[in-house]
């Protein structure tokens, strides 16, 4: 297979190969936002058990202050009902004590049973709300399982199209090659062959040699970006261009062998 044949199929293979990575990078990480819906809603169901466990322990508590209350109620009429049965002064001012203080202890039982009633209304609407959140959530879940289950098995679909295209193209080329051409394209943006232009790479833009780019421009082999490493191809210039690159090659290397020449004989003189 001569070069430009491999330059084409590199290239044809670039596309398809950028095509396949990005695909295989939306499989990897189109799961990933139902897994942030889905850890929110674990989330919003365990603070939802710890306040229903939270209201279950209310509600006992104020079923006790309720039964409390009544037995105080009971207790100050039952003290009333002996008013009639007194028959000493002693008598009367020890039963109106128990009277004012089963009195005031029911009072007291009264007022905190109210304040805790209403604590555990607040809970309970408050579980209400976050019971209904949930059930948005799961059914936001749930559509997202389905746009998830379809938007993979359309990239699954593209992937194999891809893959098919694949191997349509790489017979012929070295493995070795493509190892590293695959490579190359996953940590280089998709970019893992690109044309030499006006002596500088296209891919990291950098000057290369003229006896670099005249090596590729033969093309003789596979040549690879001495600084960014993607695969190199000619792309044809005009003469004119090429030959002042060349002359300018040329007028460089007279030059460094002059000063070369210099300090020579600098250095004879000073021996004299």
């Amino acid at each position: 297979m001569v070069m430009q044949e491999v330059f084409e199929k590199l290239q044809s293979l670039q596309e398809v190969l950028s095509k396949k990575f990005e695909v295989q990078n939306d499989i990897a990480e189109i799961p990933k936002v139902l897994a942030t819906k889905t850890e929110l809603l674990n989330r919003m169901k365990k603070t939802f058990v710890d306040k229903s466990q939270e209201h279950r322990t209310k509600t006992q508590f104020v079923d006790e202050l309720r039964k409390k209350s009544i037995e105080a109620e009971a207790a100050r009429e039952k003290f009333e009902g002996q008013m009639d049965q007194i028959q000493t002064q002693r008598e009367y001012e020890a039963l109106d004590k128990e009277i004012k203080d089963s009195g005031e202890r029911e009072q007291d039982l009264r007022r905190d049973l109210q304040k805790e009633e209403q604590l555990l209304g607040e809970m309970k609407v408050g579980l209400e709300k976050e019971e209904a959140m949930i059930h948005k959530q799961e059914e936001e879940v749930a559509k997202e399982q389905a746009k998830i289950k379809e938007a993979l098995h359309d990239r699954e679909k593209q992937l194999k199209s891809l893959e098919k295209k694949e191997k349509a193209i790489t017979p012929g080329l070295d493995e070795e090659i493509l190892f590293k051409f695959e490579r190359i394209i996953r940590s280089k943006l998709g970019l893992g062959i690109v044309p030499i232009d006006h002596g500088v790479c296209n891919g990291c833009h950098m000057i290369l040699t003229v006896q670099f780019v005249n090596e590729v421009r033969r093309g003789e082999g596979i040549m690879f970006c001495p600084y960014c490493s993607r695969i190199l191809f000619y792309q044809d210039e005009s003469e004119g261009e090429l030959e002042m690159e060349e002359a300018a090659e040329e007028a460089q290397e007279e030059a460094e062998e002059g000063e070369d020449d210099e300090e020579a004989e600098e250095s004879d003189e000073v021996e004299e």
